[in-house]
């Protein structure tokens, strides 16, 4: 996948780099995830700080659980509710710690990750 930053269409509005971020995370398959530093990359920019200020401020409309951690980790303070869409999307999950809490898992990323082609 490719998102073109440069001229749009006359009668499209160019993407500024919070719109082009909800497109890159829109198109991650369920069960599939990227880092927020592998969406950052998609767009050629090392920010994976700013690509995680526009998940907090106007990622709800996306699929906002398939952006995580360098780690592993999900969102931070959404990890439960993460828990149960990986679980409905089939997510290849680890876990660790005793296994019981909803901060005891981490995403499998050598399996997981999905980089767009």
């Amino acid at each position: 996948m490719t998102i073109d930053l440069g001229m749009p269409a006359a009668s499209e509005p160019p993407l500024d780099f919070g719109g082009a971020v909800l497109l890159v995370v829109d198109s991650i398959p369920p069960g599939r995830v990227m880092t927020y530093g592998g969406v950052a990359a998609e767009l050629g920019s090392l920010g994976a700080r700013a690509v995680g200020r526009v998940m907090a401020t106007e990622g709800s409309s996306v699929p906002w659980w398939r952006v995580v951690r360098a780690d592993g980790r999900p969102p931070a303070g959404h990890e439960a509710e993460a828990l149960a869409r990986y679980r409905a999307e089939g997510t290849p999950l680890r876990w660790v710690g005793n296994g019981r809490g909803p901060l005891d898992y981490r995403l499998e990323l050598a399996v997981a990750r999905w980089a767009p082609a």
